[in-house]
């Protein structure tokens, strides 16, 4: 399952970035997935939740957004929606493409964070 070990790369990435900002939990991270990368979500909600515990992810929301396929066709001379994801013709003129512009994507495309002021104001009776 390669979807754990990308969870664990991703918990890694996102805890060095929390920690440079000085921030003790990580509220949300936000991926972007082609279409194209091979990566089952579920499974990698799954590695997520096992690699962030007892990190500052630990209660942390997984928003994963799929990133469609789209190819470069070089009769049409710009970037389409292919046939399908495993059909890499232009649905336009129905010329093969072998560019893909988008779909392969494994990023993270932003994070939020709290630092202990947001936390004291998040319970204001811990004050």
């Amino acid at each position: 399952m390669h979807e754990l070990s990308m969870a664990e790369n991703i918990v890694e990435i996102v805890s060095d970035i929390a920690d440079r900002a000085g921030a003790t939990r990580v509220e949300v991270v936000r991926l972007r997935i082609g279409a194209l990368a091979g990566v089952v979500e579920d499974a990698l909600r799954f590695g997520f939740e096992l690699a962030a515990a007892g990190t500052p992810l630990a209660d942390a929301r997984l928003d994963i957004t799929c990133v469609p396929v789209t190819i470069y066709c070089p009769h049409c001379r710009q970037a389409r929606t292919p046939v399908d994801a495993y059909q890499l013709r232009c649905a336009h003129c129905g010329t093969p493409s072998a560019e893909v512009v988008h779909g392969q994507e494994l990023e993270i495309a932003s994070i939020d964070i709290a630092d202990d002021a947001t936390e004291k104001i998040a319970d204001p009776m811990s004050a």
